[in-house]
């Protein structure tokens, strides 16, 4: 009798470790897929049993990341304020160049209205040299032709015209030192034509000036 007691015994002992085991294993499992906290369910069993867990420095991990992303944190606000600086470089360096290519095409402009103004001053010149030669010459073609013919083509011009040969003449025998043609030109016209030539001769300004 006594030894079926303790097979019987023996029996719930074995039964007491597995069920141990068992709970043992599931409580580690559950640990690790972070269903509960192992530690935490074990710590009253552990203080019951005046057992302390034992500190893993925790804190001074915990204050070594704190301090790493501090340095993080003041590293990325110097990268950005750094990059908010060259944006602000490059944004006024834009603006400048803007300014100065404004300036530039302004320049050109000025530049080509003053070429264009000193290529028509210079074909004013040129047309009035021209001019001055081509009456030169036309003067000197009346002065070697009969008075009679030369006055019948001065009295068929316009008055600006007429003046400026007349002009011209007087201005060919001063400079060759000979007597001028022109008073006798003036003779053989008709009074009243000869008179309104001669009133705006001294009265107008030469068209060759």
């Amino acid at each position: 009798m006594a030894g079926y007691g303790l097979r019987i015994l023996g029996r719930v002992l074995v039964l007491l470790i597995l069920i141990a085991a068992l709970a043992g294993g599931g409580l580690v499992w559950f640990d690790y897929l972070n269903i509960i906290d192992a530690k935490a369910v074990l710590a009253p069993f552990s203080r019951l049993l005046g057992l302390e867990p034992r500190s893993q420095g925790g804190g001074d991990e915990d204050e070594l990341l704190s301090l790493d992303a501090e340095r993080l944190a003041i590293r990325l606000e110097a990268q950005e304020l750094r990059s908010m600086e060259l944006d602000k470089r490059e944004a006024d360096i834009l603006t400048r160049q803007g300014e100065i290519e404004q300036m530039a095409g302004e320049l050109e402009e000025r530049q080509k209205a003053l070429d264009e103004r000193e290529n028509s001053i210079n074909a004013q010149v040129q047309d009035a040299d021209n001019k001055r030669k081509n009456v030169e010459q036309y003067a000197r073609y009346l002065t070697g032709m009969p008075p009679e013919r030369a006055v019948g083509i001065i009295t068929a011009m316009n008055d600006q015209d007429a003046i400026d040969v007349l002009r011209m003449t007087e201005t060919i025998a001063q400079a060759e030192g000979t007597t001028s043609i022109v008073a006798y030109w003036l003779s053989l016209m008709p009074p009243e034509r000869a008179a309104e030539l001669q009133r705006k001769m001294t009265g107008r300004p030469s068209g060759l000036n």
